[in-house]
């Protein structure tokens, strides 16, 4: 190998690919533990997760991804997830310092927290459980299972990515 290769092998991800390895580990992490997850759902609120889950039980697992400080600290959206979620957790990358996750601003009594990369994640604190009304899930349980469904329909037969999207 030379320095200039060990050097680009060592050079930071662009943010968007960087993401994407956060969410490959916590999905790796959450399918070890049955739970199952989408990337990018929209929800009713017009707000896009960047991983919601369903666990062995039926709860709902909302997960927003950090890899920046300024988009960490910039996030206002991020309360508006827990009217659809059993269980919230911020996904971040490794080299993010997650000390402001404890201030009251990020709600820690609300929030777990789990630290990714590309291979695997790790729950720093776990997510308390904050149970949805029961309509409410149902909602969401079936709203999280017509997108995967429609995503294995879309990915077999990619004509049919137009037909009854919905949101």
């Amino acid at each position: 190998m030379t320095d200039s290769t060990r050097l680009s092998a060592l050079a930071p991800l662009p943010p968007e690919r960087e993401a994407q390895a956060v969410a490959r580990g916590i999905g790796r992490l959450f399918a070890r533990n049955g739970i199952w997850c989408l990337p990018e759902m929209p929800l009713r609120s017009g707000r896009r997760a960047d991983l919601m889950g369903i666990d062995a039980k039926g709860r709902i697992v909302i997960v927003e991804i950090k890899v920046a400080r300024g988009d960490l600290l910039g996030d206002a959206k991020w309360p508006d997830y827990l009217e659809y979620c059993d269980r919230f957790y911020w996904g971040l990358a490794p080299h993010l310092d997650r000390a402001c996750l404890e201030t009251p601003a990020f709600r820690p009594d609300l929030c777990g927290v789990i630290v990714a990369d590309g291979y695997d994640a790790e729950i720093v604190r776990p997510a308390p459980s904050l149970p949805l009304a029961a309509v409410r899930r149902k909602a969401e349980t079936e709203r999280l299972a017509r997108a995967a469904l429609r995503r294995l329909v879309v990915a077999g037969d990619p004509p049919c990515a137009g037909w009854g999207e919905e949101s």
